[in-house]
């Protein structure tokens, strides 16, 4: 069920308002309708009340907040691109982009979570799935009631997506998949520590002789004999509050009903659900900065150093202007990309690499700068600045190092040779 403010906003947001806005010629790429501004608003409010408050406790203990996760399902952020009809809010990539931005700000373990679940899973199921499987599984998963993620990387296989060996084996009647195979650094994998999600979307060859392996997508469920934790990866870097696992498959029977897309199909699932990923990975990272940026201009203004705040040092000016013209930079470019995506395109992956791989490095430097602004409180968990900096350093590895980034633009660079 929606929050009653998203609700409002949905029932007056209409895709041909962005067509509307820009035809006036002076559109907020940022806030492109009034209701974008409103949904901003609403969850920036919740970010500074709810959120934000418990990010250093559950980071500090390695905790995922459940409780807190669901209340994002309540205000309808979860299914925040899905038609209402599933139980989304029916928004766009700039709206998915905002919510992200806004809610990393706060706690960016929560928000990689949040991401894993709204972008990788649902939207994912709601591209590539049927009639049947939407309205079967869309639900539950857009008010949190399920939590899950998406189980590519293995434990030798990251990058190498096609190198990796999880099997799903057809029966002979062709009714169900027996699948055998282990995935690990699973977002949402656990919840607790103890036992697996709730629902994910996995990836498996089916034919080794088949093109790509006869990779094929399939939703697997808390429960189905076989499927089992292997472990809950402890002690991360960063992003301590959003909960990562070793997930076992044993034999584990998948009917055929929860084969998302064609059998041997998934490559196509995959790369046309990339950008939003990234997109998304990239709003993160948006967060991240700006609030590194809003910490040190505070703590500059506040600190006295040889009898004046230390912002009036030309070192510390720097570290902030350069600072917050990076970010707008990497800003602008993240809500442009968004802007004039179709969610439903495949192929156009340039931007979605180029702005995660920008952001990812922006950020990191930027939360780096703030801790070197705030000196030795920067270096404590107190001042938020050094977890901000440890949850960003992911950013340049998961969902696409930055070295499989700059392979893929190149090539994509060189298809192109001119750039408009």
């Amino acid at each position: 069920m929606l929050s009653k403010t998203l609700a409002q906003t949905v029932t007056k947001f209409r895709p041909s308002m962005l067509t509307a806005a820009l035809s006036t010629g002076r559109v907020d790429i940022f806030n492109p309708t009034p209701e974008h501004a409103e949904l901003r608003k609403m969850v920036r409010s919740f970010v500074e009340k709810e959120v934000d408050p418990q990010a250093l406790e559950y980071n500090r203990e390695e905790k995922f907040n459940i409780n807190l996760f669901r209340k994002l399902g309540d205000l309808g952020l979860l299914g925040i691109v899905v038609d209402p009809k599933y139980g989304g809010a029916g928004m766009d990539a700039t709206a998915a982009v905002l919510v992200t931005e806004e809610l990393a700000s706060g706690d960016p373990g929560l928000t990689c979570s949040y991401a894993t679940h709204s972008m990788l899973l649902i939207n994912n199921i709601l591209r590539n799935g049927n009639e049947e499987q939407k309205m079967r599984l869309l639900p539950a998963a857009c008010t949190g009631e399920k939590i899950g993620g998406i189980c590519m990387s293995e434990p030798s296989v990251g990058t190498d997506v096609l190198g990796m060996r999880s099997m799903a084996t057809p029966s002979a009647d062709g009714s169900y998949f027996t699948l055998n195979g282990t995935k690990m650094w699973i977002s949402n994998g656990t919840l607790d520590g103890k036992d697996t999600g709730d629902l994910f979307l996995l990836y498996a060859k089916t034919n080794p002789a088949a093109k790509y392996g006869g990779l094929t997508s399939f939703v697997v469920e808390k429960g189905m004999p076989g499927f089992t934790l292997g472990q809950k990866i402890n002690d991360k870097c960063g992003m301590r509050s959003s909960p990562t696992a070793e997930l076992v498959f044993e034999n584990v029977k998948i009917p055929k009903a929860n084969v998302i897309g064609e059998v041997g199909g998934a490559v196509f699932c995959m790369m046309r659900n990339l950008q939003i990923e990234r997109l998304g990975i990239a709003a993160m990272n948006l967060g991240i900065a700006r609030r590194s940026i809003e910490i040190m201009t505070r703590y500059a203004q506040e600190r006295k150093a040889f009898g004046k705040p230390i912002a009036e040092f030309g070192q510390i000016q720097k570290m902030i202007a350069e600072s917050y013209a990076e970010y707008m930079a990497g800003r602008s470019y993240v809500y442009q990309v968004a802007y004039n995506l179709d969610l439903d395109a495949y192929g156009k992956g340039l931007d979605g690499d180029g702005t995660k791989l920008f952001m990812a490095a922006t950020s990191k430097r930027i939360a780096d700068r703030a801790i070197q602004c705030l000196g030795g409180y920067g270096y404590v968990g107190e001042y938020q600045v050094e977890r901000l900096w440890r949850d960003s350093k992911v950013t340049e590895i998961f969902g696409g190092t930055n070295e499989a980034h700059h392979k893929n633009m190149a090539k994509e660079l060189a298809k192109l040779g001119r750039i408009e």
